[in-house]
């Protein structure tokens, strides 16, 4: 069996500690973490039996020493601090040789993305951008059924989708969320994943124009309800969400020529419908545990590490969601169409 992977958690806020909880779930890494806060380093080091450094620099500067296991050569990073912080640290690990996984989005702004991609591709590193979604079965399922041609040629994509944001993020007003220059807000938040899951299932967004407003969360002024209409080329698109109603629902329907499917992640399934008026044929999947498609994600990304799969979402794909991202708040700003 081959070394261990050596991978560094930088932040171990909620994702962040779900990052470290599900690369060691892999049983194919050893993980040490950076966080400043001094009392979850504590809370988050005994809890996992792991090695938590203060910050980057004592992280780095501790390579080779040898005294634990996390002081062996990092191979590979996890990225998961506010996202404005994302393409500053992902650069000066990329200059330091080392694979990254950066959490979505992949920032908040658009400079340092070229610089990181010159590193990467000068580098021959494995960089990916952690949009979690393309690891669900039932959608990835769906994606290969559309992708064969057996339902036509896509022309449209709807997704609807909603959850009651306080009860899953408690702490939600203390977090990068109140402020779009953290990475806060529907858009950012989670409105991203979608939009860069249907650019994954129909191709990439090429215009957009967008909506949002705070409507309900207590504490905060960033929004919480997003929709926006998008044209992926000749397919067109309506995304909407809110992060405030009861169900917990992503819905996302493709209308194909000869077809339509439908990915439900409240019922883990993908469906779907040729003749009018038949009732829906069911591909159901195994309920999967909240970690799973984490794990899916670490393992396929210490796989690409290893030169034996591609990633699951590129860097080039997470600049691409990073612009759809900025197109639609400048949309909300200036009320008009963004051509990306």
């Amino acid at each position: 069996m081959s070394d261990p992977h050596q991978v560094l958690i930088v932040g171990v806020g909620s994702i962040g500690e779900r990052h470290l909880r599900c690369f060691q779930a892999t049983g194919r890494a050893e993980v040490s973490f950076v966080e400043t806060n001094a009392a979850l380093r504590v809370a988050i080091s005994e809890r996992y039996g792991v090695c938590g450094f203060a910050d980057l620099d004592a992280a780095l500067a501790d390579q080779g020493i040898g005294r634990h296991p996390a002081a062996r050569r990092i191979t590979a990073a996890v990225i998961a601090t506010p996202a404005n912080r994302h393409l500053e640290i992902a650069i000066r690990l990329a200059e330091a040789g080392i694979h990254l996984l950066i959490e979505k989005p992949l920032s908040t702004s658009i400079d340092g993305a070229d610089l990181l991609t010159q590193i990467v591709r000068q580098r021959g590193l494995v960089v990916g951008v952690a949009y979690v979604l393309r690891c669900y079965p039932a959608l990835g399922a769906m994606r290969a059924a559309v992708l064969s041609g057996q339902f036509g040629k896509p022309v449209e994509i709807v997704a609807v989708c909603g959850q009651h944001f306080p009860t899953y993020r408690p702490a939600y007003r203390n977090t990068y969320y109140v402020d779009r220059a953290t990475g806060g807000g529907a858009i950012q938040d989670a409105l991203t994943h979608v939009l860069n899951a249907g650019e994954w299932l129909v191709g990439p967004i090429e215009r957009l124009v967008a909506d949002a407003a705070h409507r309900v969360l207590e504490g905060v002024t960033v929004e919480d309800t997003a929709h926006v209409l998008t044209r992926h080329g000749d397919v067109l698109g309506s995304y909407s969400l809110n992060q405030h109603q009861a169900p917990n629902e992503v819905t996302v329907t493709i209308i194909c020529q000869s077809g339509t499917v439908r990915w439900e992640t409240h019922a883990q399934r993908w469906r779907w419908m040729i003749h009018p008026d038949e009732l829906w044929h069911d591909e159901p999947h195994e309920t999967q545990p909240r970690d799973a498609a984490f794990v899916t994600q670490a393992n396929r990304f210490l796989d690409a590490v290893a030169g034996h799969t591609s990633l699951l979402c590129s860097l080039a794909e997470g600049v691409q969601t990073l612009r759809v991202n900025l197109a639609a708040l400048a949309s909300i700003e200036q009320g008009c169409w963004q051509t990306l």
